[in-house]
Order: structure tokens, then C-alpha cells, then sequence
């Protein structure tokens, strides 16, 4: 990790960790998505009820994984098309989680997004499936620029945006936990850092979302 530049960035409980993994840590973490998604393939969520598809793909490492289809948001210990457990979550992403949080428990949950298509995007959502509102959330951002909008706590307020780029990493907790927020859309071609991958060579965005789901142990 390099020197960062550290900021406020949507008010209160956001804070903006520009460039905060180097060209290096950004293609180690590549690396190891790859392997992720050998055992746990990127996979299309679907809208519950309408069982529409969204616009992006995604998959999951740690001891539970996010899922979206006809039944319902939730998170469960296993792919729901392989039938297999998710895959550990990284070292480096642990380590990270602790650096910017520094909330007493790891994440149970990263979540994978792959923004692919040319007019991938995600609506303002707030996430609300954990029981650990406690936790913040942590984001990551690797290959194309992202247009991120965050508004508060109802979904017509005011919204302010802000781009995340490639190695950028975002937390929103505290007051802003569950503030509604999405990306507008992405800039494809801002960036070639997935070009070279064999997993990613399409280019666009991937965005890792951090999450603690249920509430620390006592003692």
C-alpha cells in the first residue's frame, strides 16, 4: 500500500482513501479474485419476484455470500448454482478492512461485483440485510472509473456523487450506514488495469464490498 491520500467525502461517517492500493497490491488482489471465481463463478442476481437480471454479475468470498434472485435478498454460506461454499476472503483484504475500520470483528462477506457491460450501473439501495449496523462498509474499486452517489437515509432525498478509481477505497458507517447509495454509471475505457487478466479481459469496473453480517461475540 502506498502513502494514501485520506478524506471526508459525503459527509459524515464517509471517508475517501484515494489511491490506497499501488498498481502491485491492486494486481495481487486480481490475482486472487481469479482464483476466487475458478471456485465460486461470477454468477447473474436477479430481481426477487420479477426475477428480472441485473446488469452485472457477481460472486462472493467469506463464511456467508450476498445473493439477490426470485425468493429474496439475502446471505447464505454457499454458491447458489454450485452448491459449494465460498472461497476465504483474502489475506490482504482483511488486512485492509482492519486498517480503515478498525471495528473489533472481520468481515463475514465480500461481495463481488463485476460491472462489464457498457451500461452495467446500480440503483440507489440501502444495505440492510446485515445485523451488524455497528460495522461500516468498506468498497474497493479496480479498473474503470466509477460514478458513486450516496443520499441519506430516505431514497428521494438530496444525493451527492464522487468518482472512485482504480486502487480507491470508500467506507460509509456511523451516520451515513444507512444512507442510500448506487453507482450512476461506469466510465468504460478510463482504465486498463483488467485488460491483462484472463478472468477480467473484457475490461470495466469490479467493486469489493466488505460487510460484517451478524453481531461480534461477546467476551
Amino acid at each position: 500500500m502506498r502513502e494514501n491520500k485520506v478524506a471526508d467525502a459525503l459527509g459524515p461517517g464517509t471517508v475517501y482513501h484515494a489511491e490506497y492500493w499501488d498498481e502491485a497490491a491492486q494486481n495481487d488482489i486480481l490475482a486472487a479474485l481469479g482464483q476466487i471465481i475458478d471456485a465460486a463463478p461470477l454468477f447473474v442476481p436477479r430481481m426477487p419476484r420479477t426475477n428480472q437480471p441485473w446488469s452485472i454479475t457477481m460472486t462472493n468470498a467469506g463464511a456467508l455470500g450476498w445473493v439477490s434472485d426470485r425468493q429474496g435478498y439475502r446471505y447464505q454460506p454457499h454458491h447458489p448454482e454450485t452448491g459449494e461454499n465460498w472461497p476465504k476472503i483474502p489475506n490482504s483484504l482483511l488486512q485492509l478492512w482492519d486498517d480503515v475500520t478498525g471495528y473489533p470483528a472481520p468481515p463475514e462477506c465480500c461481495l463481488i461485483n463485476y460491472y462489464a457491460a457498457p451500461k452495467a450501473k446500480m440503483g440507489l439501495h440501502q444495505d440492510r440485510d446485515e445485523q451488524a449496523l455497528d460495522a461500516p462498509v468498506v468498497s474497493i474499486s479496480l479498473g474503470d472509473t466509477g460514478v458513486f452517489r450516496m443520499g441519506g437515509e430516505e431514497r428521494r432525498g438530496p444525493t451527492r456523487s464522487i468518482r472512485l478509481h482504480s486502487g480507491d477505497v470508500f467506507v460509509f458507517g456511523g451516520p451515513s450506514r444507512m444512507n442510500f447509495h448506487g453507482i450512476d454509471r461506469v466510465l468504460h475505457g478510463s482504465s486498463q488495469r483488467l485488460a491483462a487478466t484472463r478472468h477480467f479481459a473484457q475490461g470495466g469496473r469490479i467493486n469489493l464490498t466488505l460487510r460484517r453480517v451478524n453481531p461480534q461475540q461477546a467476551g
